[in-house]
């Protein structure tokens, strides 16, 4: 089901940059041996909006792309199921896929449906469904106009895209890759990582007093920060306030260039539903994954390894791009507090959690007063983004390669970053002591509730 999406998604975006949309759309919906309502949220889905099938289907949904609005779900059901995956247990694929049982069952329809007060959008569920029946909408034909604008637009691309495209295709190489869609540039949210890596350093300084404190890292992985805010929400306290790198990148992007637009490109669905919250909402435009980019590629015949580098000067460390992986944020703070704090280092213990039910584990120990750590990081995907739904490649081999690039890094660790310093003295953070400042570093900064 997963490929018969994909090839109907790259047909969309062959026929939407070719000018025959209007004709592919009639050729689908023309097939008198298919559910048209069915086909019709299908389509609607892989154009990042919402339309019922009705006889104006086409107009309204040319409209709807062209007026799209950023505030609305992202995984939703598409179709009826029949629920032949249910267990002995009465659970379906889709319901035990779901970490916040957001998936519930209507016995009297004989079907299931999603519980939106409880829904996260991590987009668990689209992966665990294996008819297709939940979709996650992708928003890359409203970006398409966006893209054939006069506006910057700039991809911001995870950690995580080490090796996603190919063994030997270069940053440099997609960086070429992203301009021949449209894109003005391409950055690594790694840079971004590598800002927060600072903050949480000194976050760590502030929080841990005594032997009995510790603190819960809130950088990188919105399906971690919906455990907290929405089961462990008395631990809150002591979570660092800090946005994810994801956001930071839009946030520092725009307060440099007011007009520019931010599309993150990564491993994560949830990531499409995080720069959508409220409070943080408006830093990223748009939200692409790697399976949807490589689709697109194909659709417009780029062949990244093909393409000569576009290069750029060295600016992002090891430590930020080793937030790709499971244990990467522990590694690059506590590198930082090394250099920033020694004294604090000597007590620093970090503890991982890799995967919903390792998080679920360390955060009722940390409820009960039972970690053996002051640092806590956690990952929603097993081995971390590398192990996101929407990789293209295994997470062994995007750890493998994630790793080889960070090694590779000429800047080891944040601090030694002139081009950050650069970019920070451009915001108005000029030292670690700025660092500790409510007002300056409130572009990295997010309110739990």
């Amino acid at each position: 089901m997963k490929k018969k999406y994909n090839d109907l998604f790259k047909s969309i975006v062959k026929s939407y940059y070719e000018g025959t949309f209007d004709e592919k759309i009639n050729e689908l919906l023309s097939n008198t041996n298919i559910d048209k309502n069915d086909l019709a949220a299908v389509i609607s889905s892989l154009c990042g909006v919402n339309v019922d099938f009705s006889k104006n289907y086409l107009n309204d949904l040319k409209k709807a792309i062209e007026t799209y609005k950023t505030s609305h779900k992202v995984v939703e059901k598409v179709k009826h199921c029949s629920m032949d995956c249910i267990d002995k247990n009465g659970k379906t694929l889709c319901q035990k896929s779901c970490p916040f049982d957001a998936i519930l069952l209507d016995k009297e329809n004989h079907t299931t449906y999603i519980d939106e007060d409880k829904c996260t959008d991590c987009g668990f569920c689209v992966e665990g469904c294996t008819t297709g029946g939940i979709l996650d909408k992708v928003e890359f034909l409203p970006l398409a106009n966006l893209l054939k604008s006069n506006s910057p637009v700039i991809a911001s691309v995870a950690p995580a895209i080490s090796g996603q495209f190919g063994d030997n295709v270069s940053m440099n190489q997609l960086r070429s890759a992203f301009k021949k869609i449209g894109f003005t540039d391409m950055i690594e949210v790694s840079f971004f990582a590598d800002m927060l890596t600072l903050k949480e350093a000194v976050e760590f300084d502030h929080h841990i007093k005594n032997e009995n404190d510790f603190m819960i890292t809130s950088c990188c992985c919105p399906m971690w920060v919906g455990m907290l805010s929405k089961i462990y929400d008395n631990l809150v306290k002591d979570v660092s306030p800090s946005v994810s790198p994801m956001i930071a990148s839009g946030r520092v992007l725009k307060k440099l260039n007011t007009e520019c637009k931010v599309v993150f490109v990564g491993p994560c669905i949830a990531k499409k539903a995080e720069a959508k919250q409220p409070g943080i909402s408006g830093a990223i435009d748009f939200v692409l994954t790697f399976e949807e980019l490589k689709s697109i590629f194909d659709s417009l015949n780029i062949k990244p390894e093909e393409l000569a580098e576009d290069t750029a000067v060295e600016y992002a460390s090891k430590g930020g791009r080793l937030y790709a992986r499971t244990g990467g944020v522990s590694i690059a703070v506590a590198e930082a507090i090394e250099r920033i704090f020694p004294k604090k280092y000597e007590n620093l213990t970090t503890v991982q959690a890799n995967g919903v039910k390792e998080c679920k584990e360390i955060l009722s120990k940390a409820e009960k007063g039972e970690i053996k750590a002051n640092f806590i990081e956690g990952m929603g995907c097993i081995g971390g983004c590398v192990g996101g739904p929407k990789s293209i490649i295994p997470r062994e081999k995007g750890k493998e390669m994630v790793d080889a690039y960070a090694e590779a890094s000429e800047i080891k660790v944040a601090v030694d970053s002139e081009c950050m310093k650069d970019i920070l003295k451009r915001i108005g953070i000029e030292s670690i002591e700025d660092f500790k400042s409510k007002e300056k570093v409130s572009i990295f900064e997010r309110e739990f509730k």
